[in-house]
């Protein structure tokens, strides 16, 4: 066994393999897997294997393409078969809602160039007789789908790793894995031990075994999983061709041709947790007594659609583990408060996506960053808010709700309230609906009676009318915006300024109470992260970020040494904060204080220590309403009396509070971008207007990166989109994000927000495009049907500002 590798990736299943395989494609030969037992121990030995494209993510869908186009190359490279069956996939929409979702994967596969089509239910019918089409609404034809053998897959996986110089140890369980000060590791086994560069996380069942060897808590929990053959079907065996598997997510359950029978699996609502405390270290190639009488009602729905399924015999039936996470998501990418040590955990689709999550995985490795913006994967979406309880509870739900559809903006209530602040009590009985954003409840929206909660789908839900209801308000008067789950960070002592200019790529303020926004940038040149930062003092600085992604900016900042005697601090849970905005907002905000707010005392893009009714605050004078407004920061233990203050001062003016989906629609009508979906490291600046932030005179952060990037043309732009009123009004729908923009029949780019616009009565989306400038008409697929659009010169609200800074 060698004693030394730059990448030790602990785990021998489909993942581990893939990454291996990947991480010697990319140069790296020197690397080693280690295998407690056999390869494609624990789960993915007994997977059902299905291989699928559809994703409701665009990049997600990428990787999935990337891997089932993947497998029959690996049978070409390296002689071992991966038992690639495509017959192709038929999925099934019994409702209105999932055929709005399937209408937009079809529409997403045609911009992206991917094979997912309707196919007539005649169409449906010939290609697999079997089937009862009775209560369809359509049929989408994917003739890529199948499924593949999970242990060839995994060994031709290996065996490519292996003609590149990689090395496989088999039963060679990992005992220690030992962090060094130059950021390198020690990892330890029976055999002896590996010093590496990099250790890798692919450990499957035992991930969080292995992640507590290295004093890390990852948020998994196992659960049982059953799926069941059937004997041979006589219309199976007659046809002389494979038959495409069916996917009835409305029914319920999943169904492929497997010899000649058929595979029926199924996501039970009765489900189990398995192995709370640990999975058992001598599990290897075990399963779990039947129980076929949980998924009884999906195996009915099974034998509705497929009635050969209820004359056949069960020939054998598999109930095995998965291992999750609480969103069903990889725990995916380096662990942000460790050198050189990556995760990959909590697959659930593995078959699908094998291939892309092990490019994905050495790309980060290697090149220091992915192609494509992954943080519906990364790890760092989830800190330590995430409780064993919280863990078991959503992956109850997110197990039992498998193929339930996810619609945009879609809160899940199982395991919260994770964390609450001082006034969530008194939101609750104001009539808010809550939201999920860093583990923190935040107000959604306003309900005029307590205990609301949100109906969702694809077209405008109970919550459409309240939030134009709180955008007018604030649009005509002003509105409380509880901003309290931004990321806030002081960074304070001699070497502050230096720091921070090393970090972020505009200059930062050099006069105290002056303010501005600044741009991270990432790996390739794109935009990691935007941020406020405002000067408080000499040694002293506030900086203002994403609360959703402080864990994940953790990485970034810890790339750069902090000088001598200056420190860096998280006060997001410390401190709290509201954003006061609208024409009226200052006349409300000046009876609560003695401090001047009028524009010469106070001007756009300044900031002043106040008290505002007896509560010490930091207010900037900044609003992300794109109207004249201050946020106000406070401690938390002062959050309660500040709000009631700030709730008694706006009825004098007619003003009250506003969520977070008014915030959407309020920001889109001034054309402001939001950090994961406008600003991600895969734009870069010059196409999302950040480039002038961008000082190329200074050092700081992959400045040589963003370099090369602003030397090059955009590929696209960041536009604004009005929607035709009789279309969205015809299908009672806006743009919320995903859906593809078209332009004479040719895909030119892709919605990334959208909203409606109460304050200028417009449907709205942001976007990016190419070969597309303002005035030009374009179809953005709403519901995946074609809605008219413009392509607007300047944004609808305020276009010079003048509210802003009034």
């Amino acid at each position: 066994m060698r004693t030394q590798a730059r990448a030790v990736v602990i785990g021998g299943g489909v993942i581990g393999c893939s990454i291996l395989y990947h991480l010697t494609k990319l140069g790296w030969s020197d690397v080693v897997l280690l295998e407690r037992d056999e390869l494609t121990s624990g789960s993915t030995w007994h997977a059902a294997a299905n291989i699928h494209g559809l994703h409701d993510s665009t990049n997600i869908s990428r990787l999935q393409h990337y891997t089932m186009s993947l497998y029959k190359q690996l049978e070409e490279e390296t002689g071992q078969s991966c038992g690639v069956f495509q017959p192709g996939s038929l999925y099934l929409a019994q409702t209105e809602a999932r055929e709005h979702q399937l209408r937009l994967q079809e529409a997403k596969a045609k911009l992206y160039g991917m094979t997912f089509y309707e196919i007539s239910i005649a169409e449906a019918q010939a290609l697999h007789p079997l089937v009862n089409f009775d209560g369809i609404r359509c049929v989408m034809y994917e003739p890529e789908g199948g499924n593949v053998d999970p242990s060839g897959v995994t060994n031709a996986y290996a065996l490519g790793a292996r003609q590149r110089g990689a090395e496989i140890n088999r039963f060679t369980p990992v005992t220690a894995t030992e962090a060094q000060p130059d950021g390198s590791w020690i990892v330890h086994t029976p055999k002896g031990e590996i010093r590496t560069q990099w250790v890798v996380n692919a450990a499957g069942l035992w991930g969080r075994e292995v992640a507590a060897l290295a004093g890390i808590a990852l948020p998994l929990q196992p659960t049982e999983h059953q799926y069941f053959v059937t004997d041979t079907i006589e219309g199976v065996a007659a046809m002389d061709r494979r038959l495409p598997s069916v996917s009835d997510r409305d029914g319920e359950y999943y169904l492929r041709q497997e010899g000649q029978g058929l595979l029926v699996g199924a996501y039970e609502r009765d489900m189990r947790l398995w192995a709370e405390e640990g999975t058992p270290l001598d599990f290897a190639h075990d399963l779990f007594p039947d129980d076929l009488e949980r998924i009884e009602a999906n195996m009915m729905n099974a034998i509705e659609r497929v009635p050969a399924v209820g004359r056949a015999g069960i020939k054998r039936v598999i109930n095995g583990p998965m291992i999750w996470s609480p969103d069903a998501n990889v725990l995916f990418g380096p662990v942000p408060e460790l050198d050189n040590y990556f995760c990959c955990n909590g697959i659930i689709p593995g078959f699908s996506q094998s291939g892309g999550m092990g490019l994905m995985a050495a790309q980060w490795i290697v090149e220091g960053e992915t192609e494509y913006d992954m943080f519906a994967w990364d790890l760092a979406r989830f800190d330590d808010w995430v409780t064993p309880a919280f863990t078991r509870a959503r992956v109850k739900d997110q197990y039992a709700n498998r193929f339930a559809i996810h619609f945009p903006g879609e809160e899940r209530s199982a395991g919260r309230p994770a964390r609450t602040r001082p006034i969530y009590e008194t939101q609750r009985r104001m009539g808010a609906v809550f939201g999920l954003n860093a583990g923190w409840e935040h107000p959604l929206w306003f309900a005029d009676e307590p205990g609301a909660q949100d109906t969702n789908g694809f077209t405008r839900q109970n919550w459409w009318a309240p939030v134009g209801d709180e955008c007018r308000m604030l649009r005509e008067r002003a509105g409380i915006i509880d901003i309290s789950n931004f990321a806030k960070y002081r960074v304070r002592g001699p070497g502050a300024e230096d720091w921070l200019n090393a970090v972020f790529a505009n200059t930062m303020p050099r006069a105290v109470g002056r303010s501005c926004l600044t741009p991270l940038i990432g790996k390739r040149g794109g935009i990691a992260g935007d941020f406020t930062v405002t000067r408080l003092a000499e040694d002293e600085f506030r900086v203002i970020g994403s609360g959703m992604a402080e864990r994940y900016h953790k990485r970034f900042f810890r790339q750069v040494p902090l000088p001598g005697g200056t420190t860096f601090e998280s006060l997001s849970a410390s401190l709290c904060g509201f954003n006061v905005a609208g024409p009226r907002s200052r006349e409300m905000l000046q009876g609560l204080t003695g401090a001047s707010l009028a524009t010469a005392d106070f001007p756009f893009m300044r900031s002043a220590r106040i008290t505002v009714a007896g509560v010490d605050c930091l207010a900037l004078r900044v609003s992300f309403t794109g109207d004249l407004g201050w946020e106000l920061h406070c401690a938390a233990a002062d959050q309660a009396r500040l709000y009631a203050a700030l709730i008694a001062a706006g009825q004098a003016v007619g003003a009250g509070p506003v969520g977070s989906r008014a915030l959407m629609s309020l920001r889109i009508e001034k054309g402001y971008g939001s950090w994961g979906r406008e600003y991600s490291p895969e734009y870069w600046p010059q196409e999302v207007g950040l480039d002038r932030l961008c000082k190329m005179d200074k050092d700081f952060l992959n400045r040589g990166a963003v370099a090369q990037t602003l030397a090059n043309p955009p590929r696209e732009r960041l536009v604004l989109l009005h929607l035709d009123e009789e279309d969205t009004r015809a299908s009672n729908a806006d743009a919320t994000g995903g859906e593809p923009v078209f332009k004479g029949g040719r895909g030119i780019g892709r919605v990334t927000s959208g909203a409606y616009g109460y304050g200028v009565g417009m449907s709205l989306a942001l976007g990016f495009v190419t070969d597309a400038a303002p005035g030009d008409r374009v179809e953005v697929m709403v519901l995946g049907r074609p809605h008219g659009a413009t392509i607007l010169h300047a944004p609808p609200f305020d276009p010079e500002g003048t509210r802003l800074r009034a």
